[in-house]
């Protein structure tokens, strides 16, 4: 694994807002690097990437089907005890999923090691899927990057194949925070993907979704949801006194209410208890457990968090980093603390795609910060032999 300078493509910007990437500056900065690549060999890919995520997926798989079981458990996860036959029964019932990310510390120097697991609403999948490749392909036919020059990416392939899985007679509604251009860029690309499996398909704010007089959920044409795909966390979800109809709409939700236990840091935990000494875990342990106060290097975490917010890195005993932000309410973990792929004075997280149960893919985030943040760039990558 290396970090590599190439020339950026002239006019990539204006290329990008034809396929509706316009988030590609976030925030007044810059989001995608167009210069820059990680370049990996193929069996690094293979060997460090692509099969301990095929099998943490599974282990986490695992461990949900004794959870739902565990109702200590689930208050360690802090799941609503109103909402936990919702979650239960969603697993029992074998509700189908869509995908997921693994964030990874990975230096090339030793087993990648698993951070956390966006399992309910990650982003940056039309950059990692699409737009990364669009990168790859271009460098080529511009002789900047040879041409048997790879890359770690069947997620495009891989979200069509997964979504002919769902029933195609429904109209299949995406519902988002349309004001967010990041939202809405990832809700219209995997609408596209819908679209190539054979579904009809609705994008709508999920503040417009309506509930009729039976309980059911509606679009803003009165028209029953009968399968949504919400870009909107299952924690606040749970919590909103919308949750009461979540047991009479009788609609298939993607991602189902079992991806609440995967996508809660919470997991870090119980995957340790579990699989102790796992070359890709990292110790972890909820806050009020012994084993936390042993870690003198450590990252702490809420159990609920987006973007690095309230999560404090800990050296030698003292904090020695920290990010803002509205979370820990519920509760923390403690990992250990790991190293990153440190380059240009900044830090990268490996996001390491699953689509239906399936390892398939690669992208990026690099920050000045060990806490990736809002501010993080996607950088492309390449597999050279």
């Amino acid at each position: 694994m290396k970090r590599i300078d190439l020339p950026e493509r002239e006019g990539w910007q204006a290329a990008a807002e034809a396929v509706g990437f316009g988030f590609h500056e976030m925030y007044g900065e810059p989001y995608w690097v167009d210069d820059a690549a990680f370049v990996f060999s193929l069996a690094e890919i293979e060997e460090a990437i692509e099969a301990p995520s095929q099998e943490l997926h599974e282990m986490c798989l695992d461990l949900v089907a004794d959870v739902v079981k565990d109702d200590a458990v689930l208050d360690r996860l802090a799941i609503p005890g109103e909402m936990r036959d919702l979650v239960k029964t969603s697993w029992q019932n074998g509700d189908r999923h869509l995908y997921g990310r693994f964030d990874l510390a990975y230096d090339g120097t030793g087993p990648a090691k698993l951070l956390e697991y966006n399992a309910d609403t990650p982003t940056a999948i039309f950059e990692s899927a699409y737009f990364q490749y669009n990168w790859l392909t271009d460098n080529v036919a511009r002789g900047v990057l040879p041409e048997d020059a790879d890359q770690f990416n069947s997620i495009q392939e891989s979200l069509v194949e997964a979504f002919a899985a769902f029933p195609t007679e429904p109209i299949f509604h995406f519902a988002a925070y349309t004001e967010s251009d990041e939202d809405r860029g990832t809700a219209a690309y995997l609408m596209d993907c819908a679209v190539q499996a054979g579904h009809r398909v609705s994008l709508l704010d999920i503040r417009d979704i309506g509930v009729d007089a039976e309980g059911r959920f509606t679009d803003t044409d009165d028209r029953v949801i009968d399968l949504l795909f919400k870009l909107y966390p299952w924690e606040d979800m749970l919590r909103e006194p919308f949750a009461q109809h979540l047991s009479t709409a009788g609609a298939m939700i993607v991602e189902p209410p079992w991806k609440a236990i995967l996508s809660n840091k919470g997991l870090l935990p119980l995957l340790w208890d579990r699989f102790p000494g796992h070359p890709n875990l990292l110790p972890a342990y909820f806050e009020d457990d012994p084993g936390a106060a042993r870690l003198t290097n450590a990252v702490k975490k809420p159990l609920f968090s987006r973007e690095g917010e309230n999560v404090v890195i800990i050296e030698n005993g003292l904090v020695t980093e920290t990010a803002e932000g509205d979370y820990g309410a519920e509760g923390f973990v403690v990992q250990e603390l790991t190293r990153l792929f440190q380059a240009n004075e900044r830090f990268a997280v490996l996001g390491s795609w699953i689509v239906a149960d399936r390892a398939c893919g690669l992208g990026i985030r690099e920050d000045a910060s060990r806490i990736t943040r809002n501010l993080s760039r996607f950088i492309p990558h390449i597999i050279l032999e």
